[in-house]
């Protein structure tokens, strides 16, 4: 067999055999609203928990919009996501569930 072509083989053998590693999620979150948003809240589908405020000590004002990264290392793409208004708002609790690996952009609306 030609040394080249079995170190090429090698290669390709040790290549396949590394994990593949997640990819961050990257969107654009716009609050199509007239309220401000004070907590946003994602978890994936199925998990009975939801996961840490993204937003934190934030918030996202009305026609504002936010980039936001989910980098939880998990190799899933259906996420939950719950919204959260001021106690002052009309609006309630607001929950979804997006494709995120597909999702470019994401507009709350009233």
């Amino acid at each position: 067999m030609n040394m080249k072509l079995l170190g090429a083989s090698a290669a390709v053998a040790i290549l396949s055999s590394v994990p593949a590693h997640a990819e961050d999620l990257v969107f654009t979150l716009t609050n199509g609203t007239d309220s401000v948003l004070t907590r946003f809240h994602s978890s994936p589908t199925g998990v009975n928990n939801w996961e840490d405020d993204i937003l934190g000590q934030d918030v996202l004002n009305p026609g504002e919009s936010v980039e936001i990264t989910i980098a939880d290392g998990r190799a899933v793409c259906e996420y939950d996501m719950r919204f959260e208004f001021t106690e002052d708002s009309d609006l309630d609790t607001t929950t979804d569930t997006q494709n995120l690996c597909e999702l470019g952009s994401y507009t709350l609306q009233e």
